[in-house]
């Protein structure tokens, strides 16, 4: 009889947990007094409708007329009640106070076991000492190599697609996204760890087709059972391996064996310098990384591992170069959608190309140098790469988990649970646990802050903003693509450098016009796909003809 109520007293436990986390809890939380939509069946949740593109900006702004800017919704589960927040300072304040509000345990599972504890996920003290050796490496005085990496790698993508117009006249569609992923790739590779993948020409590079199979894998994840599988049960995912685990397995060996060996040879010529008195003076990613690491002002106790510095490069491939191509495939989108800004653009920067007539694939170094600096005053370039990177975030959002119990402020009053104005309520309480959806897109979106235009493409906005757009500055320009807070993203000069170039690169050369009607997705981050044929993959056909300048 001892041995049964031995037994039977842990299960019972488990019962009464599992009693109160799925009827009593979400009953009682602070959270129902938020007000958000219905959910009509047991398994039913709001995913959904915050996560696709196509559909969220109405969505948002039905919720904000509904239920205000704090809003009640559910997650994958019953008893997972999360808050959506659609309130700037509510949003400042959950991005600056990063020792409260952390990604969650499962993302960063999700993320660590395909590219390591990088930035991306590192949390706490770890991410304060990878930020601490990463940054310098992103300071002024170490762009310089990389906009020639960036301008000499859009040189050879003209290159490549010049040989697929063979006469002057020719037209041919071309999949923008797919040659711009790998034009960034190789900028990635040079500018990470002074690596040439060369994939523009030739994708049978091993490390390349490592990082674009892991990438894949990270992209599509296979079903969700195995993505649940991958999170909460990673042992049993591994023990019964499917085909996506085992390209995992294969393209991390490979990137630990090819890019572990280029570490460790980095350090070797690194101290051959500095035996030799003439220091090793490269600027990729790796060796600058490796440099701020060993820098004697850093004390041994803030050091990162060089485990930890090939995670950080892996995040710099995956996000460095995925985001940037897909900025830039947009942008190429948006200018076939609207030819007249396309003319307005490719004029601005001709004026600027008739000042170096020599051929761009014979610019010196100087000259490359002196085009960036030019590229970066002006005002129409400028004001399209904002405006798509404003409509269009790569990343649409991102999600926060409240470590402890927190009164949030807010700007705008918060709705009590029936929907109604609190006039005198401006702040709310988020109980430890809980999960917060933060939309980039949301506020690049918000029509009470952009105008009525705000879901149009209008680079013109730029030249007479509303004063509404000036009280949120961001990390960038107004808006919450690059993210907010000590976690926003360290590389976004490099990315406007690179995508600028590409853009003068591209434009001066060939006219884009619309091939066939493109789709949204938010995979990951938000991807072009063919409308309908999502099983295709990611893809942004555009039909691509030479420009020839009128005589």
């Amino acid at each position: 009889m001892a041995l049964i109520s031995l037994i039977l007293s842990p299960v019972a436990a488990v019962v009464l947990y599992v009693f109160y986390r799925l009827l009593l809890a979400p009953r009682f939380s602070v959270l129902r007094s938020l007000p958000g939509p219905p959910v009509t069946t047991w398994f039913g949740n709001h995913l959904q409708y915050v996560l696709d593109p196509t559909i969220t900006p109405k969505i948002y702004q039905i919720f904000v007329q509904r239920y205000g800017r704090a809003v009640r919704i559910r997650g994958f589960f019953p008893w997972d009640e999360r808050v959506l927040t659609l309130d700037p300072v509510s949003l400042s304040h959950i991005a600056k106070n990063t020792a409260i509000y952390e990604k969650p345990w499962a993302s960063r599972r999700l993320i660590t076991s395909i590219i390591g504890c990088g930035l991306l996920s590192a949390e706490g003290q770890v991410h304060k000492r990878q930020r601490r050796v990463v940054s310098p490496a992103f300071s002024g005085q170490n762009m310089r190599a990389l906009v020639d990496i960036s301008f000499k790698k859009g040189v050879q993508l003209a290159g490549a697609w010049m040989e697929m117009l063979p006469e002057p006249a020719s037209t041919t569609r071309i999949d923008v996204c797919h040659f711009l992923s790998r034009a960034t790739f190789d900028v990635m590779g040079l500018a990470g760890f002074d690596y040439n993948f060369n994939s523009i020409l030739d994708e049978t590079n091993e490390l390349f087709a490592a990082y674009r199979d892991v990438f894949e894998v990270f992209i599509s994840q296979g079903s969700p059972f195995r993505i649940l599988l991958s999170i909460y049960l990673p042992f049993v995912n591994e023990l019964f391996a499917d085909e996506t685990v085992r390209t995992k397995r294969r393209s991390q060996e490979v990137i630990h064996r090819v890019a572990g060996r280029l570490i460790q040879e980095k350090k070797q010529k690194i101290a051959e310098g500095e035996k030799s008195g003439e220091p090793y003076d490269e600027k990729d990613l790796l060796t600058l990384l490796l440099k701020s690491n060993a820098a004697q002002q850093l004390p041994r106790e803030d050091r990162i591992s060089d485990e930890d510095i090939l995670n950080n490069i892996n995040t710099f491939m995956f996000a460095g170069s995925d985001t940037s191509s897909l900025s830039m495939t947009w942008t190429l989108h948006l200018l076939a959608q609207y030819p007249d800004i396309q003319d307005r653009l490719r004029a601005e920067l001709l004026t600027l190309a008739s000042r170096f007539p020599l051929t761009l694939s014979d610019l010196t170094e100087d000259q490359i140098q002196s085009l960036n600096t030019e590229l970066s005053g002006l005002p129409f370039l400028h004001n399209v790469t904002r405006e798509s990177l404003r409509l269009i975030p790569p990343l649409h959002s991102t999600l926060r988990v409240a470590t402890q119990t927190d009164e949030v402020p807010t700007m705008y009053p918060v709705h009590d649970r029936d929907g109604s104005v609190n006039e005198t309520k401006h702040s709310f309480t988020i109980p430890k646990g809980t999960i917060v959806h933060a939309s980039f897109e949301a506020f690049n979106l918000d029509e009470t802050v952009w105008g009525d235009d705000a879901w149009d493409f209008n680079p013109d906005r730029w030249d007479n903003l509303p004063e509404a757009v000036q009280r949120h500055p961001w990390h960038f320009s107004n808006i919450l693509t690059f993210s907010a807070g000590p976690r926003a993203c360290p590389g976004f000069r490099f990315a406007l450098i690179e995508i600028k170039l590409f853009y003068f690169i591209l434009l001066t050369n060939f006219v884009f016009k619309e091939s066939d009607k493109i789709t949204k997705h938010n995979v990951v981050l938000t991807r072009p796909y063919l409308t309908g044929k999502f099983k295709d993959g990611t893809q942004c056909p555009l039909l691509v003809s030479r420009f020839i300048p009128p005589q």
